[in-house]
């Protein structure tokens, strides 16, 4: 099942590509893979992805040394400054940066790690009160007042977009977060380069390219629907 979703999604992808007229390796796809076991994300490994979104610091922990040590973790769900210190060595990427106190503390484990950990500004597009992240306004000058923290890299930025069952009603969305990101690349902050543009999931990711989306984040589409009475 997981080969031929993989075939799927990334057929999707191809077109969507091509219908943007984008070049292909300026977009990778993320297997989300929480409340996936390990056999699973071994699936998709072997048939060639290295990139994998976990919501909860616990499950990055719990599958980090059963996979390959050329799989890139992303950490795409909220972090909590007090569980940075236990990633801060195992993640490729954190995508949901949204407010200072997360932003030091990423920079302090970063340094005790002995490394610079690239990281996304999480913005809330849709404005919603159920989700995280920094409001359009704030963005920029959210990213200004952390910058210069040493030990992160800011690549640019993620959104979750609302929940919808046709995926034509986020293109505004995204089609503001890509306006959004050069905005803020023209602005030549120091320590900022704008080139990741995360966005788009299994309902509406095809859109999300079409936009600019440069990381798409697909769970569902890979591993079919989550089977929540097996998570803690």
């Amino acid at each position: 099942m997981i080969k031929e979703n993989l075939i799927n999604v990334h057929k999707n992808m191809e077109t969507a590509i091509k219908n943007s007229k984008r070049n292909p390796n300026d977009v990778t796809l993320i297997a989300v893979s929480k409340h996936k076991p390990v056999p699973m994300l071994l699936e998709a490994y072997n048939q060639g992805e290295r990139d994998f979104g976990e919501n909860k610091v616990q499950e990055i922990l719990e599958k980090y040394h059963k996979l390959p040590e050329d799989v890139r973790w992303h950490m795409i769900g909220h972090l909590q400054t007090n569980k940075v210190k236990y990633i801060a060595d195992k993640v490729y990427m954190i995508h949901s940066v949204d407010s200072e106190r997360l932003a030091a503390e990423i920079s302090k484990q970063a340094l005790k790690a002995g490394r610079v950990i690239p990281v996304l500004i999480e913005v809330n597009i849709g404005e919603e009160e159920s989700k995280f992240g920094v409001s359009k306004e704030a963005c920029t000058d959210f990213i200004k007042s952390i910058s210069l923290l040493p030990g992160i890299e800011i690549r640019g930025l993620m959104t979750v977009a609302p929940f919808t069952e046709n995926p034509e009603d986020n293109r505004a969305y995204f089609r503001q977060m890509r306006e959004l990101s050069v905005d803020i690349m023209k602005k030549n902050i120091d320590n900022i380069k704008m080139d990741v543009l995360s966005m788009g999931m299994t309902g509406d990711y095809e859109v999300a390219i079409q936009e600019g989306a440069t990381l798409v984040r697909v769970g569902t589409g890979i591993f079919g629907e989550r089977d929540y009475a097996n998570t803690k």
